[in-house]
């Protein structure tokens, strides 16, 4: 059975905000430039990690009281969605600041388990992460179809892979990346801008909507 009759609508919604570099995308192409592939994907695998302890603790703290409250359910869509707005024009205002996180002069060599372990804390702590599982994977439980948090968790994990297919993409085209935005250093900052557009436009449409179901 499909974990929401929402599927297609749920993984492009998802799509589209893993697609804006955020955090996670920069620190992936970073480690790719400075310390090669092998790095990259390790920096992956943490961050996946990481990704997947954020939605441990949501399952475990907002699974079932988001199933029984719809006045929490709101609450949480218009926290998250006010937050991923903000986050949004913060990318806008700080576009030109984003550039010197592909500096690969600034990244000292290091052991594998310790950018396994940067990665971890990327992922951790980012808040698109947190978005996801709080703001929007809620969107498409259906309370009609039983075991809400079972529901939380396979959509979660539907966002972690989508999410490690699009980190993985990075890190394997990081040094290409690097060639194509050090062409232009404005690239990165047109990259920003559109996405912080994005995130703006995402989260207005999370706080308009209603739960599915």
């Amino acid at each position: 059975m499909l974990p929401t009759s929402h599927l297609l609508e749920f993984v492009v919604a998802v799509y589209v905000l893993i697609l804006i570099p955020g955090p996670s995308v920069l620190f992936v192409v970073s480690r790719g430039v400075a310390l090669g592939r092998r790095a990259a994907m390790a920096t992956v695998m943490g961050n996946t990690l990481g990704l997947l302890f954020q939605l441990l603790v949501v399952c475990i703290g907002l699974g079932t009281l988001l199933a029984r409250s719809d006045a929490l359910f709101t609450v949480v869509k218009l926290i998250g969605a006010g937050y991923l707005m903000l986050l949004g024009v913060r990318a806008i205002r700080q576009r030109k600041e984003l550039a010197g996180a592909l500096n690969p002069l600034a990244i000292q060599p290091r052991s594998p388990r310790r950018i396994v372990r940067e990665g971890f804390a990327v992922g951790a702590t980012n808040p698109k992460g947190v978005l996801m599982f709080t703001a929007l994977v809620p969107q498409f439980i259906e309370p009609a179809r039983g075991h809400t948090t079972l529901q939380l968790a396979t959509l979660g994990l539907i966002c972690t892979l989508i999410g490690l297919l699009s980190d993985s993409s990075w890190a394997m085209a990081s040094g290409t990346a690097r060639q194509w935005l050090g062409r232009s250093p404005r690239r990165l900052e047109r990259m920003s801008t559109v996405g912080g557009v994005t995130m703006i436009g995402v989260g207005a449409v999370l706080a308009l909507s209603g739960r599915r179901g």
